[in-house]
């Protein structure tokens, strides 16, 4: 069975439900999956519940799945889709913002370091390419498959394949130079080819196969919620190319009448100027970049979606900003130019390039731009004060998403990660704070202060006595947005 190919053992389990040919597809995949996941995730757990999610719907579309398909290209398409999902469940979109915290050069002798410092970024920068571009790239360097075997596998000449190799290892190259991360194409093809596909828990394998066969039947309720929200996913991105395909024919037929009068429909619509903000709503909504005063009094929240879509309902123009170039913490912000007042409504739904066309727009309406840059000012480390302390209980479960509360004089939550307590206290103290406390555990934490205290130090104190940990105050550089004026 080992020497079959992959669409042999699609269309034997497909046909006899065989959990030796399923079996045999996991051994093959599981450690890309795992690896493509735990790097959009950011921890093992939840990396391990996309995993399980990303079988089950091989095993639920298995009979459907075209002769041609390339599965290891679908695996990888499929692992970012789920992925995408939970992050949006969780509501954790900073977990793909850690790079925020790295702006450095690399040098390329060690090339250990060199992934350390590329890994957060390989997945998005992966995003920025088209489907047949990542498609190549995870056969040469996640498979490390030749050249000749990957042009064979996509059926294309392998000069062409060459050529879009280096291309696509260019483009990922000047996404990581904005980063700070700056190395040259071999480095990159090298630590990835390396560093990619890690092997995935032991036990993992079996549990997957064992759950996957059923389709799902013994799956938990998170990990089957997580495998629909991937299918819808799926569904509408496979959709929406349709109706990108329906419109290239119509054109080409000569039809420009009908297209022209569905463009001026998409500009006039604002479906999307809702509260509270709703990720369907920005999946669904046409394509457009738009900066409006807030149609609606009171805000409505702003987010993310797939392909690197955002918007805003009701928003302050510096929010508007801070979306744009992917920071999440206002306390780390400089505004060194004036920005309006009062709330705006913004959104950037195009198929890819949203980042830099909201960017384009906030310089033409605010007249602003920003940058990164490693500034040195007022930090908090959050530390263990005594360690085991009572207030940290371990979390009962793992199959729950993370869940909090946040109110005046109140913190809350189930499953939480330290990290996360630290945004959040960001959030509530206005000034950085960093995550010093080395725990990676999850915790059910419940936290209470005086909320008419200003300096905020029955907070800090609150932290000692409830949870053992502490807010030391130090000095540090660590990475700034600076807004400022176009020059």
């Amino acid at each position: 069975m080992s020497d079959a190919n992959d669409m042999d053992l699609v269309r034997e389990f497909a046909r006899d439900n065989s959990e030796a040919a399923f079996t045999e597809l996991v051994r093959r995949h599981l450690n890309l999956v795992y690896s493509v996941a735990r790097r959009c995730i950011g921890n093992d757990g939840d990396a391990q519940d996309v995993a399980q999610a990303v079988f089950i719907i091989l095993a639920r579309k298995a009979a459907g799945l075209r002769e041609k398909t390339l599965l290891t290209g679908w695996f990888y398409e499929t692992t970012r889709f789920t992925a995408a999902r939970l992050l949006r469940t969780n509501g954790r979109r900073h977990a793909r913002e850690q790079e925020a915290y790295m702006q450095s050069t690399l040098n390329e002798a060690d090339q250990s370091e060199v992934w350390e410092k590329l890994a957060p970024h390989l997945e998005a920068a992966m995003d920025k390419l088209s489907q047949r571009d990542r498609a190549l790239l995870v056969l040469r360097f996640y498979e490390n498959k030749s050249g000749p075997e990957a042009a064979a596998l996509l059926g294309i000449r392998e000069d062409a394949a060459h050529k879009r190799v280096t291309r696509a290892i260019e483009k990922l190259r000047k996404f990581f130079v904005k980063r700070g991360v700056t190395l040259t194409a071999t480095a990159i093809a090298g630590a990835v080819s390396a560093n990619s596909v890690q092997a995935a828990p032991v036990a993992l394998a079996k549990t997957i196969s064992a759950v996957a066969v059923a389709k799902g039947a013994a799956a938990t309720t998170s990990t089957l919620t997580l495998v629909k929200g991937a299918l819808k996913i799926m569904a509408w991105t496979k959709a929406k190319m349709a109706v990108v395909v329906g419109v290239g024919i119509l054109l080409a037929a000569g039809t420009t009448t009908v297209t022209v009068e569905k463009i001026e429909q998409h500009k006039a619509d604002e479906s999307w100027r809702v509260r509270p903000f709703n990720s369907e709503t920005l999946e669904h909504v046409s394509p457009q970049v738009k900066i409006l005063p807030a149609k609606l009094p009171r805000g409505g929240g702003w987010g993310h979606g797939m392909n690197g879509k955002m918007m805003g309902t009701g928003v302050t123009a510096e929010t508007v900003v801070v979306t744009a170039y992917g920071f999440w913490s206002f306390a780390r912000i400089i505004v060194a130019a004036e920005l309006p007042k009062g709330g705006y409504d913004f959104i950037a739904s195009l198929p890819n390039g949203n980042t830099e066309a909201l960017q384009q727009e906030i310089q033409k309406q605010f007249g602003v731009m920003a940058r990164r840059e490693t500034i040195e000012t007022n930090v908090l480390l959050l530390t263990v004060k005594y360690p085991n302390a009572q207030g940290l209980r371990h979390s009962a479960t793992r199959d729950e998403s993370s869940q909090l509360r946040m109110q005046p004089g109140q913190f809350s939550s189930v499953n939480t990660a330290i990290s996360d307590l630290a945004i959040n206290l960001e959030i509530l103290l206005k000034i950085p704070v960093i995550n010093e406390s080395g725990i990676t555990n999850k915790f059910d934490i419940d936290l209470e202060w005086n909320q008419n205290d200003p300096q905020h130090s029955s907070l800090k104190q609150a932290l000692i006595d409830q949870l053992g940990l502490e807010l030391v105050p130090t000095n540090m550089p660590i990475e700034m947005l600076v807004v400022e004026k176009v020059k």
